[in-house]
């Protein structure tokens, strides 16, 4: 079970170390252990957590394998931010930055953070708020935060200055693209999602205002 566990990371993500995907299932069961106490995700996909939350987490790894500076919007329960995090210790000098309002959320993703020894920080404040302490950044990630156009507002302070954007989106997403090009002019590549078919990561850059 483990090795085709592993060798399904290694398809999503990418070259994965041996051990970067054994802390990974470490995690797994970790989560599951908070998740029984906070609201991490609904409960209803926890049986599913592998494939539905870490494998289509992973997936972002494959599509920017060069990038070092991350910051992943709203990450609640570490997807993708956490996974990433686990993936970015195997690129030396990489890191990713956390933002979660949620005080019970952030606090899952500092002790997790601390239990692996992740290159991550977390940061307990509003997207807004951020936007000055985290200035270093290449990819811009986000799942299941918000829809594209106030996504790209939250995102803009980055994208503008050059980074690159990976947001998950669901099958609705043709819909959002058409509310988000009233408001701003971007390039984009639509990934089709390696975990569900119905799903895409839509890699965005070069945003400006309409």
């Amino acid at each position: 079970m483990k090795s085709d566990q592993f060798e399904q990371l290694r398809q999503v993500a990418g070259p994965v170390s041996r051990e970067t995907f054994d802390r990974l299932t470490a995690f797994q069961d970790v989560f599951h252990k908070w998740a029984q106490r906070i609201n991490l995700v609904s409960p209803t996909t926890l049986p599913e957590t592998w494939t539905r939350h870490i494998l289509d987490s992973a997936q972002l790894a494959r599509l920017q394998p060069e990038a070092r500076n991350w910051v992943d919007l709203g990450s609640g329960g570490g997807f993708p931010g956490l996974v990433m995090a686990f993936l970015l210790a195997d690129r030396p000098g990489a890191s990713i930055d956390l933002i979660e309002s949620n005080r019970k959320k952030a606090g899952f993703l500092q002790a997790t953070i601390g239990q692996f020894s992740l290159p991550a920080r977390v940061h307990a404040k509003r997207i807004e708020d951020c936007w000055n302490l985290v200035s270093e950044v290449e990819v811009v990630t986000a799942r299941a935060l918000a829809p594209l156009p106030l996504l790209l507002k939250l995102s803009e302070p980055w994208l503008e200055r050059g980074a690159r954007g990976l947001f998950h989106k669901g099958r609705d997403y043709r819909t959002e693209l058409e509310e988000s090009a009233k408001l701003w002019r971007f390039e984009l590549i639509e990934h089709r999602s390696m975990i569900d078919p119905q799903s895409v990561v839509l890699e965005i850059d070069g945003l400006r205002k309409a």
